[in-house]
């Protein structure tokens, strides 16, 4: 009798710098007694459609993407889910039994998971003021708008990348960083959600934690490093503030639940990703 083949998952994008995602699939595949592995394929823009054909096949649980590809795999797939269409961009997809493939989307629901565990709060009924406008700050919009958000305000550098998010996610307020209503929205937040690379690709703060209320919290996508300026400026206020390293692992547990049933392997994910965080830098 032939074994069940190896079943396989695999992120897909171009670059692919960091390997975090592996390492965390990897483990929970083998703490739970899984015969899967996970691969990491850098690949073309034209070669996307041919990678996707091929994980129709029996063998495969689905596969992630991520930059440049999020937009353009959704064209490709047989169904995008209604979060991850009201999103703009599909990080994970699913092989049905019958080979049909189902885009869905984990950071939104993996940015809330992270709040709630990191931050101690919830986004209903939040004041939130997120920095940035590209497609991780459509993720957290939704998230805060689905969750029964307070307000939800975007600010970036020009109006129009935040006014192309309000209009597509719809509920949420459009700014500039260097508008005159931001002092007195930070000043009411109840959160401060920074979706720049600010603090990862270039040093320094998107937006002064010192125009923050005592009651405020602050939330750093950026994973590495592990504490960005402008978490230790929210810590050194006082305040509570949580790095992006929470949400890495939400997103990916929730993905590996969608793939094998399992439902919570957060503590395996952690444990194994630990050291890559802790040992990066900011290039």
């Amino acid at each position: 009798m032939t074994p069940d083949p190896t079943r396989r998952v695999a992120l897909i994008g171009r670059p692919l710098r960091r390997r975090h995602s592996q390492v965390m699939h990897d483990a929970a595949f083998a703490a739970n007694g899984i015969d899967a592995r996970y691969d990491l394929r850098e690949i073309e823009a034209g070669e996307v459609a041919d990678f996707v054909a091929q994980a129709r096949g029996p063998e495969w649980l689905g596969f992630q993407i991520t930059a440049p590809y999020k937009r353009d795999v959704m064209a490709l797939l047989d169904a995008v889910e209604p979060e991850a269409e009201a999103i703009g961009a599909v990080n994970s997809v699913l092989r049905a039994p019958d080979g049909t493939l189902v885009g869905f989307n984990t950071d939104a629901p993996g940015f809330a998971a992270a709040v709630r565990r990191d931050l101690g709060m919830e986004l209903g009924g939040a004041r939130v003021v997120v920095a940035g406008a590209g497609g991780a700050a459509h993720a957290v919009a939704h998230a805060a708008v689905s969750a029964g958000a307070a307000e939800v305000r975007v600010v970036s550098r020009t109006l129009e990348p935040a006014q192309a998010l309000a209009d597509r996610v719809g509920g949420v307020v459009a700014g500039r960083l260097d508008d005159r209503a931001l002092p007195g929205a930070l000043a009411a937040a109840d959160l401060l959600v920074n979706a720049t690379t600010v603090g990862m690709l270039t040093p320094g703060v998107v937006v002064d934690p010192a125009l923050l209320g005592e009651h405020a919290a602050v939330f750093d996508l950026v994973y590495v490093p592990l504490e960005t300026e402008l978490l230790r400026a929210a810590r050194e206020r006082g305040l509570r503030a949580a790095g992006g390293a929470g949400m890495v692992v939400a997103q990916a547990v929730i993905a590996f639940g969608r793939w094998t049933g399992v439902a919570d392997v957060t503590d395996v994910m952690q444990e194994a990703v630990a050291p890559l965080l802790e040992g990066a830098a900011a290039p």
